[in-house]
Formats: C-alpha cells, sequence, structure tokens
C-alpha cells in the first residue's frame, strides 16, 4: 500500500490581524508539507459569527502571500475539497452531532445561561477549584442524560434553545503521542464536557475542526501549544465517530514570549517596546486603531521570514541564514523546541541588515528612489545605486539610506562640536592647498583621491585627524557616515570642490570657540 500523502492545514480565525505567531505556525506547517512534497492548505474557521471581522480573511491571504507562503488548496485558490470556509460548511457538521447522540458519545444539553452560572457559582461555594460541566456534574443540569425520552423529545419538538455537549468518560487515561511533546496523557476526570454544537446551529471548534480535518484528509496537524489542552476532546471524537484509524499526528508548537521570556508576545507589548507584532499594518474596522506591520516597517519578507523559523526551531548547526527553498530542505518538526521561544528584536534587526546588504545596489537604488522623490529629490537611478553602494552598510531599512542627504544637496549647516575642535587658525590654508591639487585630478576615482590625500598629508607634515573631520564637515555638514573619500568620488569634483569653497566663505563668519 501506498504512503498517504502529506497534507496539513492553516486554520486560522478571521478573528482580527494575523499575529506573528499565526504567521510562524503557517511557516511550519508549510515546511512540514513541502519538505515531504505534500498540500499545505489554508482554510477560515469561521464558525463564530460574533467575534467575525470585517476585512480579516482578506488580510491573512495578503499577509501570507507577501511571506511567499502559497497555498495548494483555499478560498482563494480553490481545490477538490472545499468549501474551505467553515461558515460554508455549516449544513455537513449536525449530522456528525447528531450521530454521536445516537451512539451514545454526546447530549442534548437545554440548561439556560442563568442555570449555568447557577452551576458553577454552586461549586465554587464547594471549594471546586475549577468549575465544569462534567461527568460528576452533568447529573444534576437539564440535559438528555437527565430528563426522560418524551420530556427530551418534546422539547426538541418544541424548538426549545439546546447544545450538543461531548459525554467525556469519568475515569479513563486519554492518550495522544506529540511529535514534539512525545506522550501526552490526560485523564478524562480534568476534561469537561464541551459543547460540540450550538444553538445557532454553528459547530464548535472542536467538532468543526475534527470533521473537516477527516473529510480533509489532514495527515498532521501543527498548531500553537494553546490547543493543546483541548487534544483529548479531539483524540475522543476521533475514537467515537469511527475514525481513529485516520486520525492525524499531533504537534504542538512552543509560545512566542516577550523579549524578556515574561509571558506571551502580544500585541500590547508591541506597541510598548515599539515593535510590530503583525506581518502587515492593521486598520480596526470599527474602532479605527492602527497596528503596525513588518512590511511597513521596511522588513524584506525573506527576513522576516528567516528570523521567524529559529522562534522554536533550529537547523542543529550554527548556521542562521536560510532562503525559504533552503529551510524547506533542512526543517524537521523533531527540531522544534518545546519551550517558549522569545522575540529579540535586535536579531530581527540583524536578518533585515544582511537581507539588505546581499541585495544588488540596482535593487537598492529602485527601493530608493520612491523615497527620495517623495522627499523632494529626483536623481539618476545609476548615480542613486552608488549612494547605495556606500550607505548600505549603515543601514538596517530602506528609508535609513537617506541620513546620506549629503550625497543630494549640499550642507545648510556644520556639525559646530566638530568646528570648535578641530578648526584652527591654519586650517583654511591647509584645506584651500588640498582644494588645489583636488582640482587637478582628472580620474575622481575613490583611490586616486585617497591617494592624492595621503600624499598631500605627507608633503605638508599633517596629521589625518588635522585634516579629515575638517574636510568631512565641509562636504557633508557631519562628523559620521562612509569613507569621506568615497564620497567626494561619487559627488564629483565639481560638486566637491564647490562645497570646499562654499564651505571655506561660510565657515571663518562662525563663531568658533
Amino acid at each position: 500500500m501506498s504512503e498517504k500523502k502529506t497534507r496539513v492545514r492553516f486554520a486560522p480565525s478571521p478573528t482580527g490581524p494575523l499575529h506573528m505567531g499565526g504567521v510562524r505556525t503557517a511557516l511550519y506547517n508549510y515546511l512540514f508539507a513541502k519538505s515531504k512534497g505534500g498540500d499545505f492548505i489554508l482554510r477560515i474557521e469561521d464558525t463564530d459569527q460574533k467575534r467575525y471581522v470585517k476585512g480579516a480573511e482578506e488580510y491573512i491571504v495578503e499577509a501570507l502571500e507577501w511571506c511567499g507562503l502559497k497555498f495548494d488548496e483555499g478560498p482563494h485558490v480553490g481545490g477538490n475539497y472545499g468549501p474551505y470556509r467553515q461558515s460554508e460548511r455549516k449544513t455537513m457538521y449536525r449530522e456528525y452531532a447528531e450521530q454521536l447522540v445516537k451512539d451514545g458519545f454526546a447530549y442534548y444539553a437545554f440548561d439556560t445561561p442563568e442555570e449555568l452560572e447557577d452551576m458553577r457559582e454552586r461549586l465554587k461555594a464547594a471549594k471546586v477549584a475549577v468549575p465544569q460541566y462534567n461527568a460528576v456534574t452533568r447529573s444534576t443540569m437539564k440535559n438528555s442524560l437527565t430528563l426522560s425520552e418524551d420530556e427530551v423529545t418534546r422539547r426538541l419538538e418544541s424548538g426549545e434553545p439546546y447544545v450538543i455537549r461531548i459525554k467525556v468518560p469519568r475515569k479513563e487515561e486519554i492518550r495522544v503521542q506529540d511529535i514534539i511533546r512525545g506522550w501526552v496523557v490526560v485523564h478524562s476526570s480534568k476534561v469537561d464536557d464541551k459543547v460540540l454544537f450550538k444553538a445557532d446551529g454553528m459547530p464548535t471548534y472542536h467538532l468543526a475542526n475534527v470533521v473537516d480535518d477527516y473529510l480533509m484528509e489532514i495527515t498532521h496537524v501543527i498548531r500553537g501549544e494553546e490547543w493543546l489542552p483541548s487534544t483529548p476532546i479531539h483524540v475522543l471524537l476521533y475514537q467515537y465517530l469511527g475514525w481513529e484509524d485516520s486520525m492525524p499526528q499531533f504537534a504542538h508548537l512552543p509560545l512566542l514570549l516577550r523579549p524578556d521570556g515574561n509571558g506571551k508576545l502580544s500585541k500590547r507589548d508591541g506597541d510598548r517596546l515599539g515593535f510590530p507584532v503583525f506581518p502587515l499594518d492593521w486598520t480596526d474596522p470599527q474602532s479605527g486603531e492602527q497596528s503596525s506591520g513588518y512590511r511597513e516597517r521596511g522588513y524584506f519578507a525573506p527576513a522576516f521570514i528567516n528570523m521567524l523559523s529559529f522562534l522554536g526551531w533550529n537547523p542543529g548547526t550554527t548556521e542562521e541564514l536560510f532562503s525559504l527553498q533552503e529551510l524547506t530542505d533542512t526543517f524537521t518538526l523533531e527540531r522544534v523546541g518545546k519551550a517558549g521561544a522569545k522575540f529579540d528584536l535586535e536579531k530581527a534587526h540583524w536578518y533585515n541588515q544582511h537581507y539588505l546588504r546581499s541585495k544588488s545596489n540596482s535593487e537598492l537604488a529602485s527601493l530608493l528612489t520612491p523615497l527620495l522623490k517623495a522627499s523632494g529629490v529626483e536623481a539618476d537611478l545609476e548615480y542613486v545605486a552608488q549612494v547605495c553602494h556606500l550607505m548600505k552598510e549603515r543601514a538596517t531599512f530602506i528609508p535609513d539610506m537617506l541620513e546620506g542627504t549629503y550625497f543630494f544637496n549640499p550642507p545648510e549647516n556644520y556639525d559646530q562640536k566638530m568646528l570648535a575642535k578641530k578648526w584652527k587658525e591654519n586650517t583654511p590654508a591647509m584645506i584651500e592647498g588640498f582644494r588645489d591639487i583636488l582640482s587637478s585630478l582628472d580620474d575622481f576615482s575613490s583611490e586616486n583621491i585617497d591617494a592624492l590625500f595621503k600624499s598631500y598629508l605627507q608633503d605638508n607634515d599633517l596629521s589625518m585627524g588635522q585634516l579629515m573631520p575638517i574636510l568631512r564637515i565641509l562636504i557633508a555638514g557631519v562628523t559620521s557616515g562612509p569613507s569621506i573619500i568615497d564620497v567626494i568620488s561619487v559627488i564629483g569634483k565639481e560638486e566637491a570642490l564647490k562645497r570646499i569653497k562654499i564651505g571655506l566663505e561660510k565657515i571663518p563668519a562662525l563663531t568658533i570657540a
């Protein structure tokens, strides 16, 4: 018999923007599926219509496409196992819920919200730590296990609201082998009788995800560790529905933690600490609240993905830089850790710096030019590429290269602290002398300018510190940046000589201590 094709699903709820933890879950699903030659499926789990947020599904699709994670099946690409939105599969869940009732594995519960609250209060008063509707308390509630068959029929026929709950056994060990965590064993006394089918005619996550995973032939369920406590219910459902042989393998991923390691990374942490927790910008359609995204903050998608891949996984080597294809070739779930992974902003910056520097100068110029135009600068693409060549080693993001405004405009101000420290009575004469020999240079390459500069220092018994800082201020106005020799070469002979001349005229008029 041939081995079953690997099929995984990423199944978010459209209740808001996709958290970076969700992107990591999607990424690990993608990498696992593609490493096995399998299928990567998007399923929108929108059974909770009260929490549905307009635009959230479109955001999820756009975010994952930006990340380079392409789906083989989904609501936006189709497939043979659709529909891929649970709200469009609504009619198929009831038959499975009713089958569970018929087989004695589930029951109708008619309890009102007030009666449920009374039950919880009674249990709290009795010092029960976690009040639950379970194998013990269900015997005191209003359900098809405590009511007569006639009474149940009457209530159903009269249209009285009800839910369908799973009937969890009282004294059993529920066992499941997790690829990441090994054997997970939970005693059924710790598991409550979860609602499987709601009064509004929609299934809960527990029933819908099991039915959908079975019908879509999902072979592996890779999801966040917050779903680990629900897994015993899912294991029981596979058993009760007679699908035990088709139960997928489970892998529960570690949490993404705050930079200090204390607690799960949340939107509030990003706002407080100044980094995004979403892949793209998001505007809440109801409140208008805006949240920033990695894309709009200037991160490259491959850098974001590379950074995210290491939050919980490692390749077993010291290598840290991987393309998406290289990640696919290397990834295994066995190398995903159990412990939470701390987000490191500096590491995120490091990854983006690497990907920025690895781009060609012409690519960077194409990305920088629109920002220059927005700031009122028109420049030839080839010239901008030369600027990018010098600025990229100092940049983390494309906009950082805008700090090199002196490549496009002469300085309007000069660093006063450095002038006060370095400008001496003989400085104008030294600079003028260098300007004179610079004007005679025909080949304005960095190498030639550098050789001329060093020769001038030697011939005039001058030190680098006497002349270089002043020359930088005259050309750029600031004391930091790429090699000023390289800057002079890029801006060209005419512009360099002009700036030195203007500076020598302006600076003596300034008050210098």
